[in-house]
């Protein structure tokens, strides 16, 4: 068995985050989200993975190296323009061989790991297994219909009228009947290989495509609010520590974290809330499901429900939520700018201005 992690997107819902950095690098609980995926992968017992990069493929390769840290051995698979999912396994075909392989979606969140999915694949050994979800707008997604017996019947690709509310789950898992398959497709309407296209395929030769149907928590993290609805639920888990400094007249509350060479100062932190290392928190407040990435400063101001990464400052904001702010960014308050009011008023004019 085989892995073969997509990392080679764009990102462009994340931008402009995604101008300077990797979308699968962006952290989830000061980690990247690419770590989960391949943490995920190793203790499932994979070894052997593909890693397809694009235009991001030093800052993918500088992070993951040769894949040791996680107990992987890592190909690196350079694909020009990201050309659909089909065309991903097209272009690792050398790489995969005949081996039985995962394809994981890099920038996908899924708590409680894979390894199930591949128990199960290995024990009934399908031509194909995919992971779906239900999903509250299934247009934005590959979907799949299933037959009251619980076997697929149909799959599209992000139908404008969906026939059920099934997403697909970025995790599937092949057999090298699949190959065939994506030779043998054309582009889609938006110029790529689909892989629900080739799966299509598979179904009309009458293959054998399992379903496995979660209820558990999954992300793609393609959006702000994807990615801090995934912060948030891994902070959930978080286990509190305080590894740094946290002055008298400081008070944490709940799952809160405080990394080594972190200081907190005259502040309050309420959990989950992660202070990474070399971070100060100085006379302000850091709310629930906050992440504060390392050699961060908060001073006088009052943050949650964000993501903060490394190296930013925030001095005197009174109150920033829902937030993804970027490495190095600095938010301070407006300088004051005098105002005046130049009116020409009729009789009985009644004027409100807020000063």
């Amino acid at each position: 068995m085989k892995a073969l992690v997509l990392a080679g997107g764009a990102g462009t819902r994340l931008r402009p985050i995604t101008h300077t950095s990797a979308k699968q690098l962006v952290p989830i609980a000061n980690k990247p989200v690419l770590f989960y995926g391949l943490e995920a992968i190793a203790d499932a017992g994979i070894k052997d993975v593909g890693v397809i990069v694009g235009d991001t493929a030093a800052e993918i390769r500088r992070a993951v190296g040769d894949g040791s840290v996680f107990g992987l051995r890592v190909t690196y698979l350079p694909q020009p323009r990201p050309l659909g999912l089909a065309h991903a396994v097209l272009i690792a075909r050398d790489f995969l061989g005949d081996d039985d392989f995962l394809m994981y979606l890099g920038d996908n969140f899924i708590v409680g790991g894979i390894g199930a999915l591949l128990d199960e694949f290995q024990s009934h050994r399908p031509d194909a297994q995919l992971l779906l979800t239900r999903v509250p707008d299934p247009s934005a997604y590959g979907v799949a219909t299933l037959s009251a017996d619980g076997r697929v019947t149909d799959l599209r690709e992000k139908p404008e009228r969906p026939a059920s509310d099934l997403a697909i789950v970025g995790a599937y898992l092949f057999t090298p009947a699949v190959h065939a398959a994506v030779r043998a497709i054309a582009p889609s309407e938006r110029g790529e290989l689909e892989i629900t296209d080739a799966l299509r395929l598979m179904l009309a030769q009458g293959r054998d495509i399992r379903p496995t149907v979660i209820t558990g928590y999954w992300k793609d993290t393609g959006t702000v609010a994807d990615m801090l609805e995934a912060n948030r639920s891994v902070l959930e888990l978080l286990e509190p520590a305080v590894e740094g400094s946290v002055s008298v007249d400081s008070e944490l509350v709940g799952r809160v974290r405080v990394c080594a060479g972190a200081v907190v100062r005259g502040s309050r932190i309420v959990g989950p809330a992660l202070i990474g290392a070399g971070s100060a928190i100085v006379n302000s407040y850091v709310g629930p499901s906050t992440s504060i990435a390392e050699n961060c400063r908060i001073e006088d101001s009052e943050i949650e429900f964000s993501i903060v990464l490394s190296e930013a400052t925030i001095t005197g904001v009174r109150r920033i939520d829902a937030s993804l702010i970027g490495c190095h960014v600095q938010v301070a308050p407006a300088p004051r700018v005098s105002t005046s009011h130049r009116l020409v008023l009729g009789d009985h004019s009644t004027v409100r201005i807020a000063s």
